[in-house]
């Protein structure tokens, strides 16, 4: 996959440190997948990922303390990085808004 930002993970990473290898784990494993739909992500990530719609995926990170959303087009293999968060700020998002 094509994942389009690093720099919102790296963002994230700059004011939590402690998220650096498991982010940087994450992000290595999307970007060399070829998922061409939401089930390869699914056996993959097992339940560390939903569909929310709108072609837009949270990925549970880290034991879950971290969300990150992306919003993926499998026909043309890239994902755009939405959100990347702690759970407790990805819980305050679904509150207001959508991604």
């Amino acid at each position: 996959m094509v994942v389009i930002s690093y720099a919102v993970i790296r963002d994230f990473i700059e004011k939590n440190p402690q998220a650096k290898d498991v982010m940087n784990n994450w992000y290595r494993t999307a970007e060399k997948a070829d998922w061409s739909n939401f089930h390869e992500i699914k056996n993959m990530f097992s339940n560390s990922v939903d569909a929310i719609g709108n072609d837009r995926f949270v990925f549970n990170v880290g034991g879950g303390n971290f969300r990150i959303i992306a919003l993926i087009f499998f026909d043309v293999r890239t994902m755009y990085i939405r959100f990347v968060g702690w759970h407790s700020e990805y819980d305050k998002l679904k509150r207001v808004s959508t991604i």
